[in-house]
């Protein structure tokens, strides 16, 4: 019995002499890339009732939101009727 306690007694002073030889990982922040966005600008109009429930439901069909719909059919009608001249 003695013999244990001995093993124990010279575990404990080993365990806080010892430095631990595991080494330690070191955690560094994911830089992101700042994306250039465009200078926004509010827009408000009014539209037919049943339009904004169509763009409702296609909004949850392709998750979009309205405003990704409102700009995607902005620059779509655009682009058909008067493509964009050197921006």
């Amino acid at each position: 019995m003695e013999e244990y306690k001995n093993k124990l007694g010279n575990l404990a002073t080993k365990l806080k002499s010892d430095t631990p030889k595991t080494p330690i990982q070191e955690v560094h922040p994911v830089k992101l890339r700042e994306v250039e966005k465009e200078e926004e600008a509010q827009l408000n109009t009014w539209i037919p009732k049943g339009l904004l429930k169509r763009m409702k439901s296609y909004g949850i069909d392709q998750d979009l939101s309205l405003k990704d719909i409102n700009i995607l059919a902005l620059k779509f009608f655009l682009d058909a009727k008067a493509p964009q001249v050197g921006t």
